[in-house]
């Protein structure tokens, strides 16, 4: 089978079984980053960097889009847009807590449940590789922390 017919029959799947559509991810994606922009823990992260917000949702369209229904339709390198963040384990852990409310809000419980999962992952992968740029070589189930002045412990 071909890549992109293969690719058209994964996404098939996806649908039929949680009920995702590209509107579901808009309505997700514009929810969440409604709530981080006003959350104290994560909101000056953003907008210390985002300042025209059109373009970053229409980018997180597309990248959840091909995350959660495997559309092909993001091309970008989210480890290297997140290195340079003074983010650690409690940005992470406050991300996953407002994305998988406002999941539970706007989806199905299929379709919020593939989310948050996807999420989870995402975020691992992500404060690994933060670590790592940091010079911390997290263990399993270690979390990496920076101190009160956003950097490394030492």
């Amino acid at each position: 089978m071909p890549p992109a017919e293969r690719r058209e029959k994964i996404t098939a799947e996806i649908v039929a079984r949680t009920g995702i559509t590209e509107p579901l991810i808009e309505r997700l994606v514009r929810g969440f980053y409604a709530k981080v922009r006003s959350d104290a823990v994560l909101g000056r992260v953003f907008e210390a960097r985002i300042h025209d917000w059109e373009p970053h949702l229409q980018r997180m369209f597309a990248f959840w889009s091909s995350v959660a229904l495997m559309s092909g339709r993001y091309h970008g390198t989210p480890m290297a847009k997140h290195m340079p963040l003074p983010v650690d384990a409690d940005h992470f852990d406050r991300w996953l807590a407002l994305f998988g409310e406002t999941a539970r809000e706007v989806c199905s419980p299929e379709a919020a449940t593939h989310f948050i999962e996807l999420a989870r992952r995402i975020a691992a992968s992500l404060e690994l590789g933060i670590a790592g740029a940091q010079g911390v070589l997290l263990g399993n189930g270690e979390r990496f922390r920076r101190n009160e002045a956003g950097e490394m412990p030492g």
